[in-house]
């Protein structure tokens, strides 16, 4: 949901997160975690300066590993996870918004901003959950007991800043034919209070709530009395298929509107205008991030133009009514973008497309 190309190794940030909340970082000995916290504050103040009202934390780190490190009762055998009861480690918050709430005063005078609001994103229960080697519903309930006690250690609420926003992001949901959640399992069930418990505990502390999907057509998630909000990609059912639209108003839910592509791969065969499913894609995309890795073109002359961006939330607008669409973005985070500035780039536009129409992003 906020990730960007990162600017230092992956391992460096690992080790960053891992040291930043601990003993050694406190006695000023880890070199890690001082770089951590200047990429994580640059490219936060870097977001706001893009114009987002409302960002997510900076997330440089992979979306499972980030929270599976923060639970206990979890043993990794080969590719995948075994839970023995899993709760989450005592007093584990989200390293990246410990960043952020020990330099609030920093990201207020380099972003010249008087107050900062800000988004968490948390992996959701059922995206978490396909980690593991054996899955069923109290995998799941136990997830979201972890995740909301994470989540609860990383709101926050001060004189510089607050935490606004909780989106949920499970791009797994619906995208594969699960067993699990058959209609009237026991499994379903459990997913529908697994979500209920982690958003119900965002909306006592204040925050909107959102859930990101990739695929929208198991309308499970409006049954979640404590969302508000719903998100998905730019061309999925949600903002066009009128059964779904009709379904998301009468839950009383609302919508983010995603008006910018993050597939990088998908902008090349749009910019060149390659035939959908054409054999040619592949080598020619290939041939495209091998000129940018090159110098020889440039990734910010494929991204889409604020006028396409404009365009996109006009119809969402008209579709749901101006008071459904309190956001506007990306349809997700930028972190396969070939580099930093290009990501950035995008957030610029999106930001420029949404203030024309007054929405937050």
């Amino acid at each position: 949901m906020g990730s960007l190309p990162p600017r230092v190794s992956t391992e460096t940030l690992e080790g960053g997160a891992e040291t930043y909340v601990s003993l050694q970082h406190l006695l000023g000995e880890s070199s890690e975690a001082e770089t951590f916290e200047k990429v994580l504050l640059q490219a936060l103040v870097d977001k706001l300066r893009a114009g987002v009202d409302i960002p997510n934390y900076p997330q440089f780190r992979d979306m499972n590993q980030m929270f599976l490190k923060l639970l206990r009762g979890v043993i990794k055998k080969g590719d995948a996870y075994i839970s023995y009861g899993v709760t989450a480690r005592p007093k584990a918050s989200i390293p990246e918004v410990e960043v952020i709430k020990r330099n609030l005063s920093l990201i207020q005078d380099e972003a010249e901003i008087d107050y900062l609001r800000m988004k968490l994103c948390l992996t959701g229960p059922y995206t978490l959950s396909l980690q593991f080697n054996y899955r069923d519903g109290r995998l799941m309930e136990e997830l979201a007991a972890a995740l909301s006690r994470i989540l609860e250690a990383s709101i926050f609420k001060v004189r510089r800043g607050e935490t606004a926003l909780l989106a949920v992001d499970e791009p797994t949901f619906g995208l594969v034919d699960d067993p699990l959640l058959d209609r009237g399992s026991e499994a379903r069930e459990s997913l529908l209070k697994s979500w209920e418990k982690i958003f119900s505990m965002a909306s006592s502390k204040g925050l909107e709530t959102i859930i990101h999907l990739h695929d929208t057509s198991d309308l499970l998630y409006l049954e979640v009395e404590h969302l508000d909000i719903v998100e998905s990609h730019v061309d999925d059912p949600l903002y066009s298929d009128e059964r779904i639209i009709r379904s998301v108003l009468k839950a009383g839910k609302r919508v983010k509107a995603s008006i910018s592509r993050s597939d990088f791969d998908a902008l090349i065969v749009q910019r060149l205008n390659i035939p959908a499913g054409s054999e040619e894609a592949p080598s020619r995309v290939g041939e495209v991030w091998s000129e940018i890795r090159r110098g020889r073109l440039k990734a910010v002359d494929f991204l889409e133009d604020v006028e396409l961006m404009e365009r996109r939330l006009r119809f969402i607008v008209e579709k749901f009514g101006a008071e459904n669409v309190p956001y506007a973005g990306p349809e997700c985070g930028l972190k396969g973008f070939p580099d930093y500035d290009s990501a950035l780039e995008v957030l610029r536009r999106v930001s420029e497309a949404a203030s024309k129409s007054s929405l937050r992003l």
